[in-house]
């Protein structure tokens, strides 16, 4: 049995407080960060890591490391929220937005989506709009220190809007597309967008997902 049928199992837990609007529908508010992956952590040589951009009409780009943490940097406060119906308050990331990234790349006016890899053969799909939207981030830090191994070291994509699947852990490179096309949760049952507030947690019909998954994870 898939994740995504495993998850449809037990009613949404009742909030008894949305924290004025704050909290999505069907969400639980936690002090704890979940770990939550498939496949086993990377472990890098950061003298070999790289970061790659390429796709459709775009100029290939690879950054180093340090490359990457050499750009102007940027910390950003924001709520986040899984899935698996656990949601965070306040969470500090630092790292390098992706319009920063992106500001010398011309993208063809065709390219309509991207592909995110990581590490290990993940891979999740968003509009280009999405992406380019100003609290995006390629981030390396949390809350003043490093991102743990299991939580995305050396470098994770933050997309606070959507469920945190599509804040891809040990991310590797984009791919622009002008066509979209399903990643691997997609793939797998998961709603191929993810918005957070109009519960867009599967693909198909509205259905139930356990309140307590995410207590039975690690969490930091």
């Amino acid at each position: 049995m898939g994740k995504a049928e495993r998850l449809k199992k037990a009613k949404p837990p009742v909030q008894k407080d949305t924290y004025g609007g704050r909290l999505p529908p069907g969400q639980t508010l936690t002090e704890k960060f979940p770990i939550l992956h498939e496949g086993e952590v990377p472990e890098y040589d950061l003298k070999l890591w790289d970061f790659r951009l390429f796709g459709n009409g775009i100029k290939e780009k690879r950054f180093t490391y340090d490359e990457l943490l050499n750009l102007p940097q940027t910390t950003i406060v924001k709520d986040i929220h899984c899935v698996t119906r656990w949601s965070k308050f306040d969470n500090a990331f630092t790292g390098v937005t992706i319009r920063e990234l992106l500001k010398d790349v011309e993208i063809p006016e065709n390219v309509r989506h991207v592909m995110i890899y990581g590490d290990y053969d993940y891979e999740t799909n968003l509009p280009i709009e999405d992406l380019l939207k100003e609290d995006i981030l390629l981030a390396h830090s949390y809350d003043g220190k490093p991102l743990t191994p299991k939580h995305g070291y050396p470098f994770r994509l933050i997309v606070p809007h959507l469920y945190f699947w599509k804040s891809v852990k040990w991310i590797r490179g984009i791919e622009f597309l002008t066509e979209d096309r399903p990643g691997f949760w997609e793939r797998n049952g998961f709603h191929n967008y993810g918005d957070v507030f109009e519960e867009e947690r599967f693909s198909g019909e509205d259905l139930d997902i356990p309140e307590d998954e995410w207590h039975k994870k690690e969490f930091d």
